[in-house]
């Protein structure tokens, strides 16, 4: 197996769930060692559960994967999106000098998981081939190295985000719905366009 290649790919598959990692930092009023824990938690879990699916649903699959993945992502990232830019400016009309949240609901932090996590679905299709994993055990190496990866990705992020959320204290939560939205058109971009 090709660790060195795994690691690229884990690592690329999890900028989606930090860019997400960091919003909810940024946009969270008291974060601590649980916050980040359960967070990164979840973006692990998803981006390690989604290349396992791929690989189970393997090659019949792929077609109906490709064909929705995308929208998936762009529906659930952009509703998040914008309903934390809308609910920023209805604090911000109430006078709520800093509008953060005291904690993300956990609807929300799955919804942004799983959407954060459909890029990894589609590569379960062909990571056998691309860094060898051509059994089982070595396809839940695979796995969970992904979620590993991706747990200590986010983790970080959570704090790097809140330490940005509190320089911008106002715009934070603005700001992180348009990332989250934009991470939804970017994913809805790059699957229509460029693959």
């Amino acid at each position: 197996m090709d660790y060195f290649s795994l690691c690229g790919i884990a690592a690329g598959l999890a900028m989606d769930a930090l860019a997400a990692s960091i919003t909810s930092g940024a946009c969270t009023r008291r974060v601590g060692f649980r916050f980040a824990l359960k967070l990164a938690f979840f973006f692990g879990l998803f981006q390690g559960l989604m290349p396992m699916a791929g690989w189970l649903v393997g090659k019949a699959g792929e077609s109906v994967i490709q064909a929705v993945d995308h929208w998936i992502a762009l529906i659930l990232l952009g509703y998040l999106g914008v309903s934390m830019m809308l609910e920023a400016r209805r604090k911000r009309k109430q006078g709520d000098p800093r509008p953060l949240r005291d904690d993300i609901p956990m609807k929300s932090i799955l919804a942004m998981a799983v959407a954060t996590s459909i890029d990894a679905l589609a590569t379960g299709v062909i990571l056998p081939s691309a860094v060898g994993a051509s059994t089982a055990r070595l396809m839940a190496v695979s796995v969970l190295l992904i979620a590993v990866i991706t747990f200590a990705i986010c983790f970080a992020g959570v704090f790097v985000g809140h330490r940005f959320g509190t320089l911008c204290a106002g715009r934070a939560e603005t700001a992180g719905g348009a990332v989250l939205a934009g991470i939804g058109v970017k994913i809805f971009i790059e699957h229509m366009f460029f693959s």
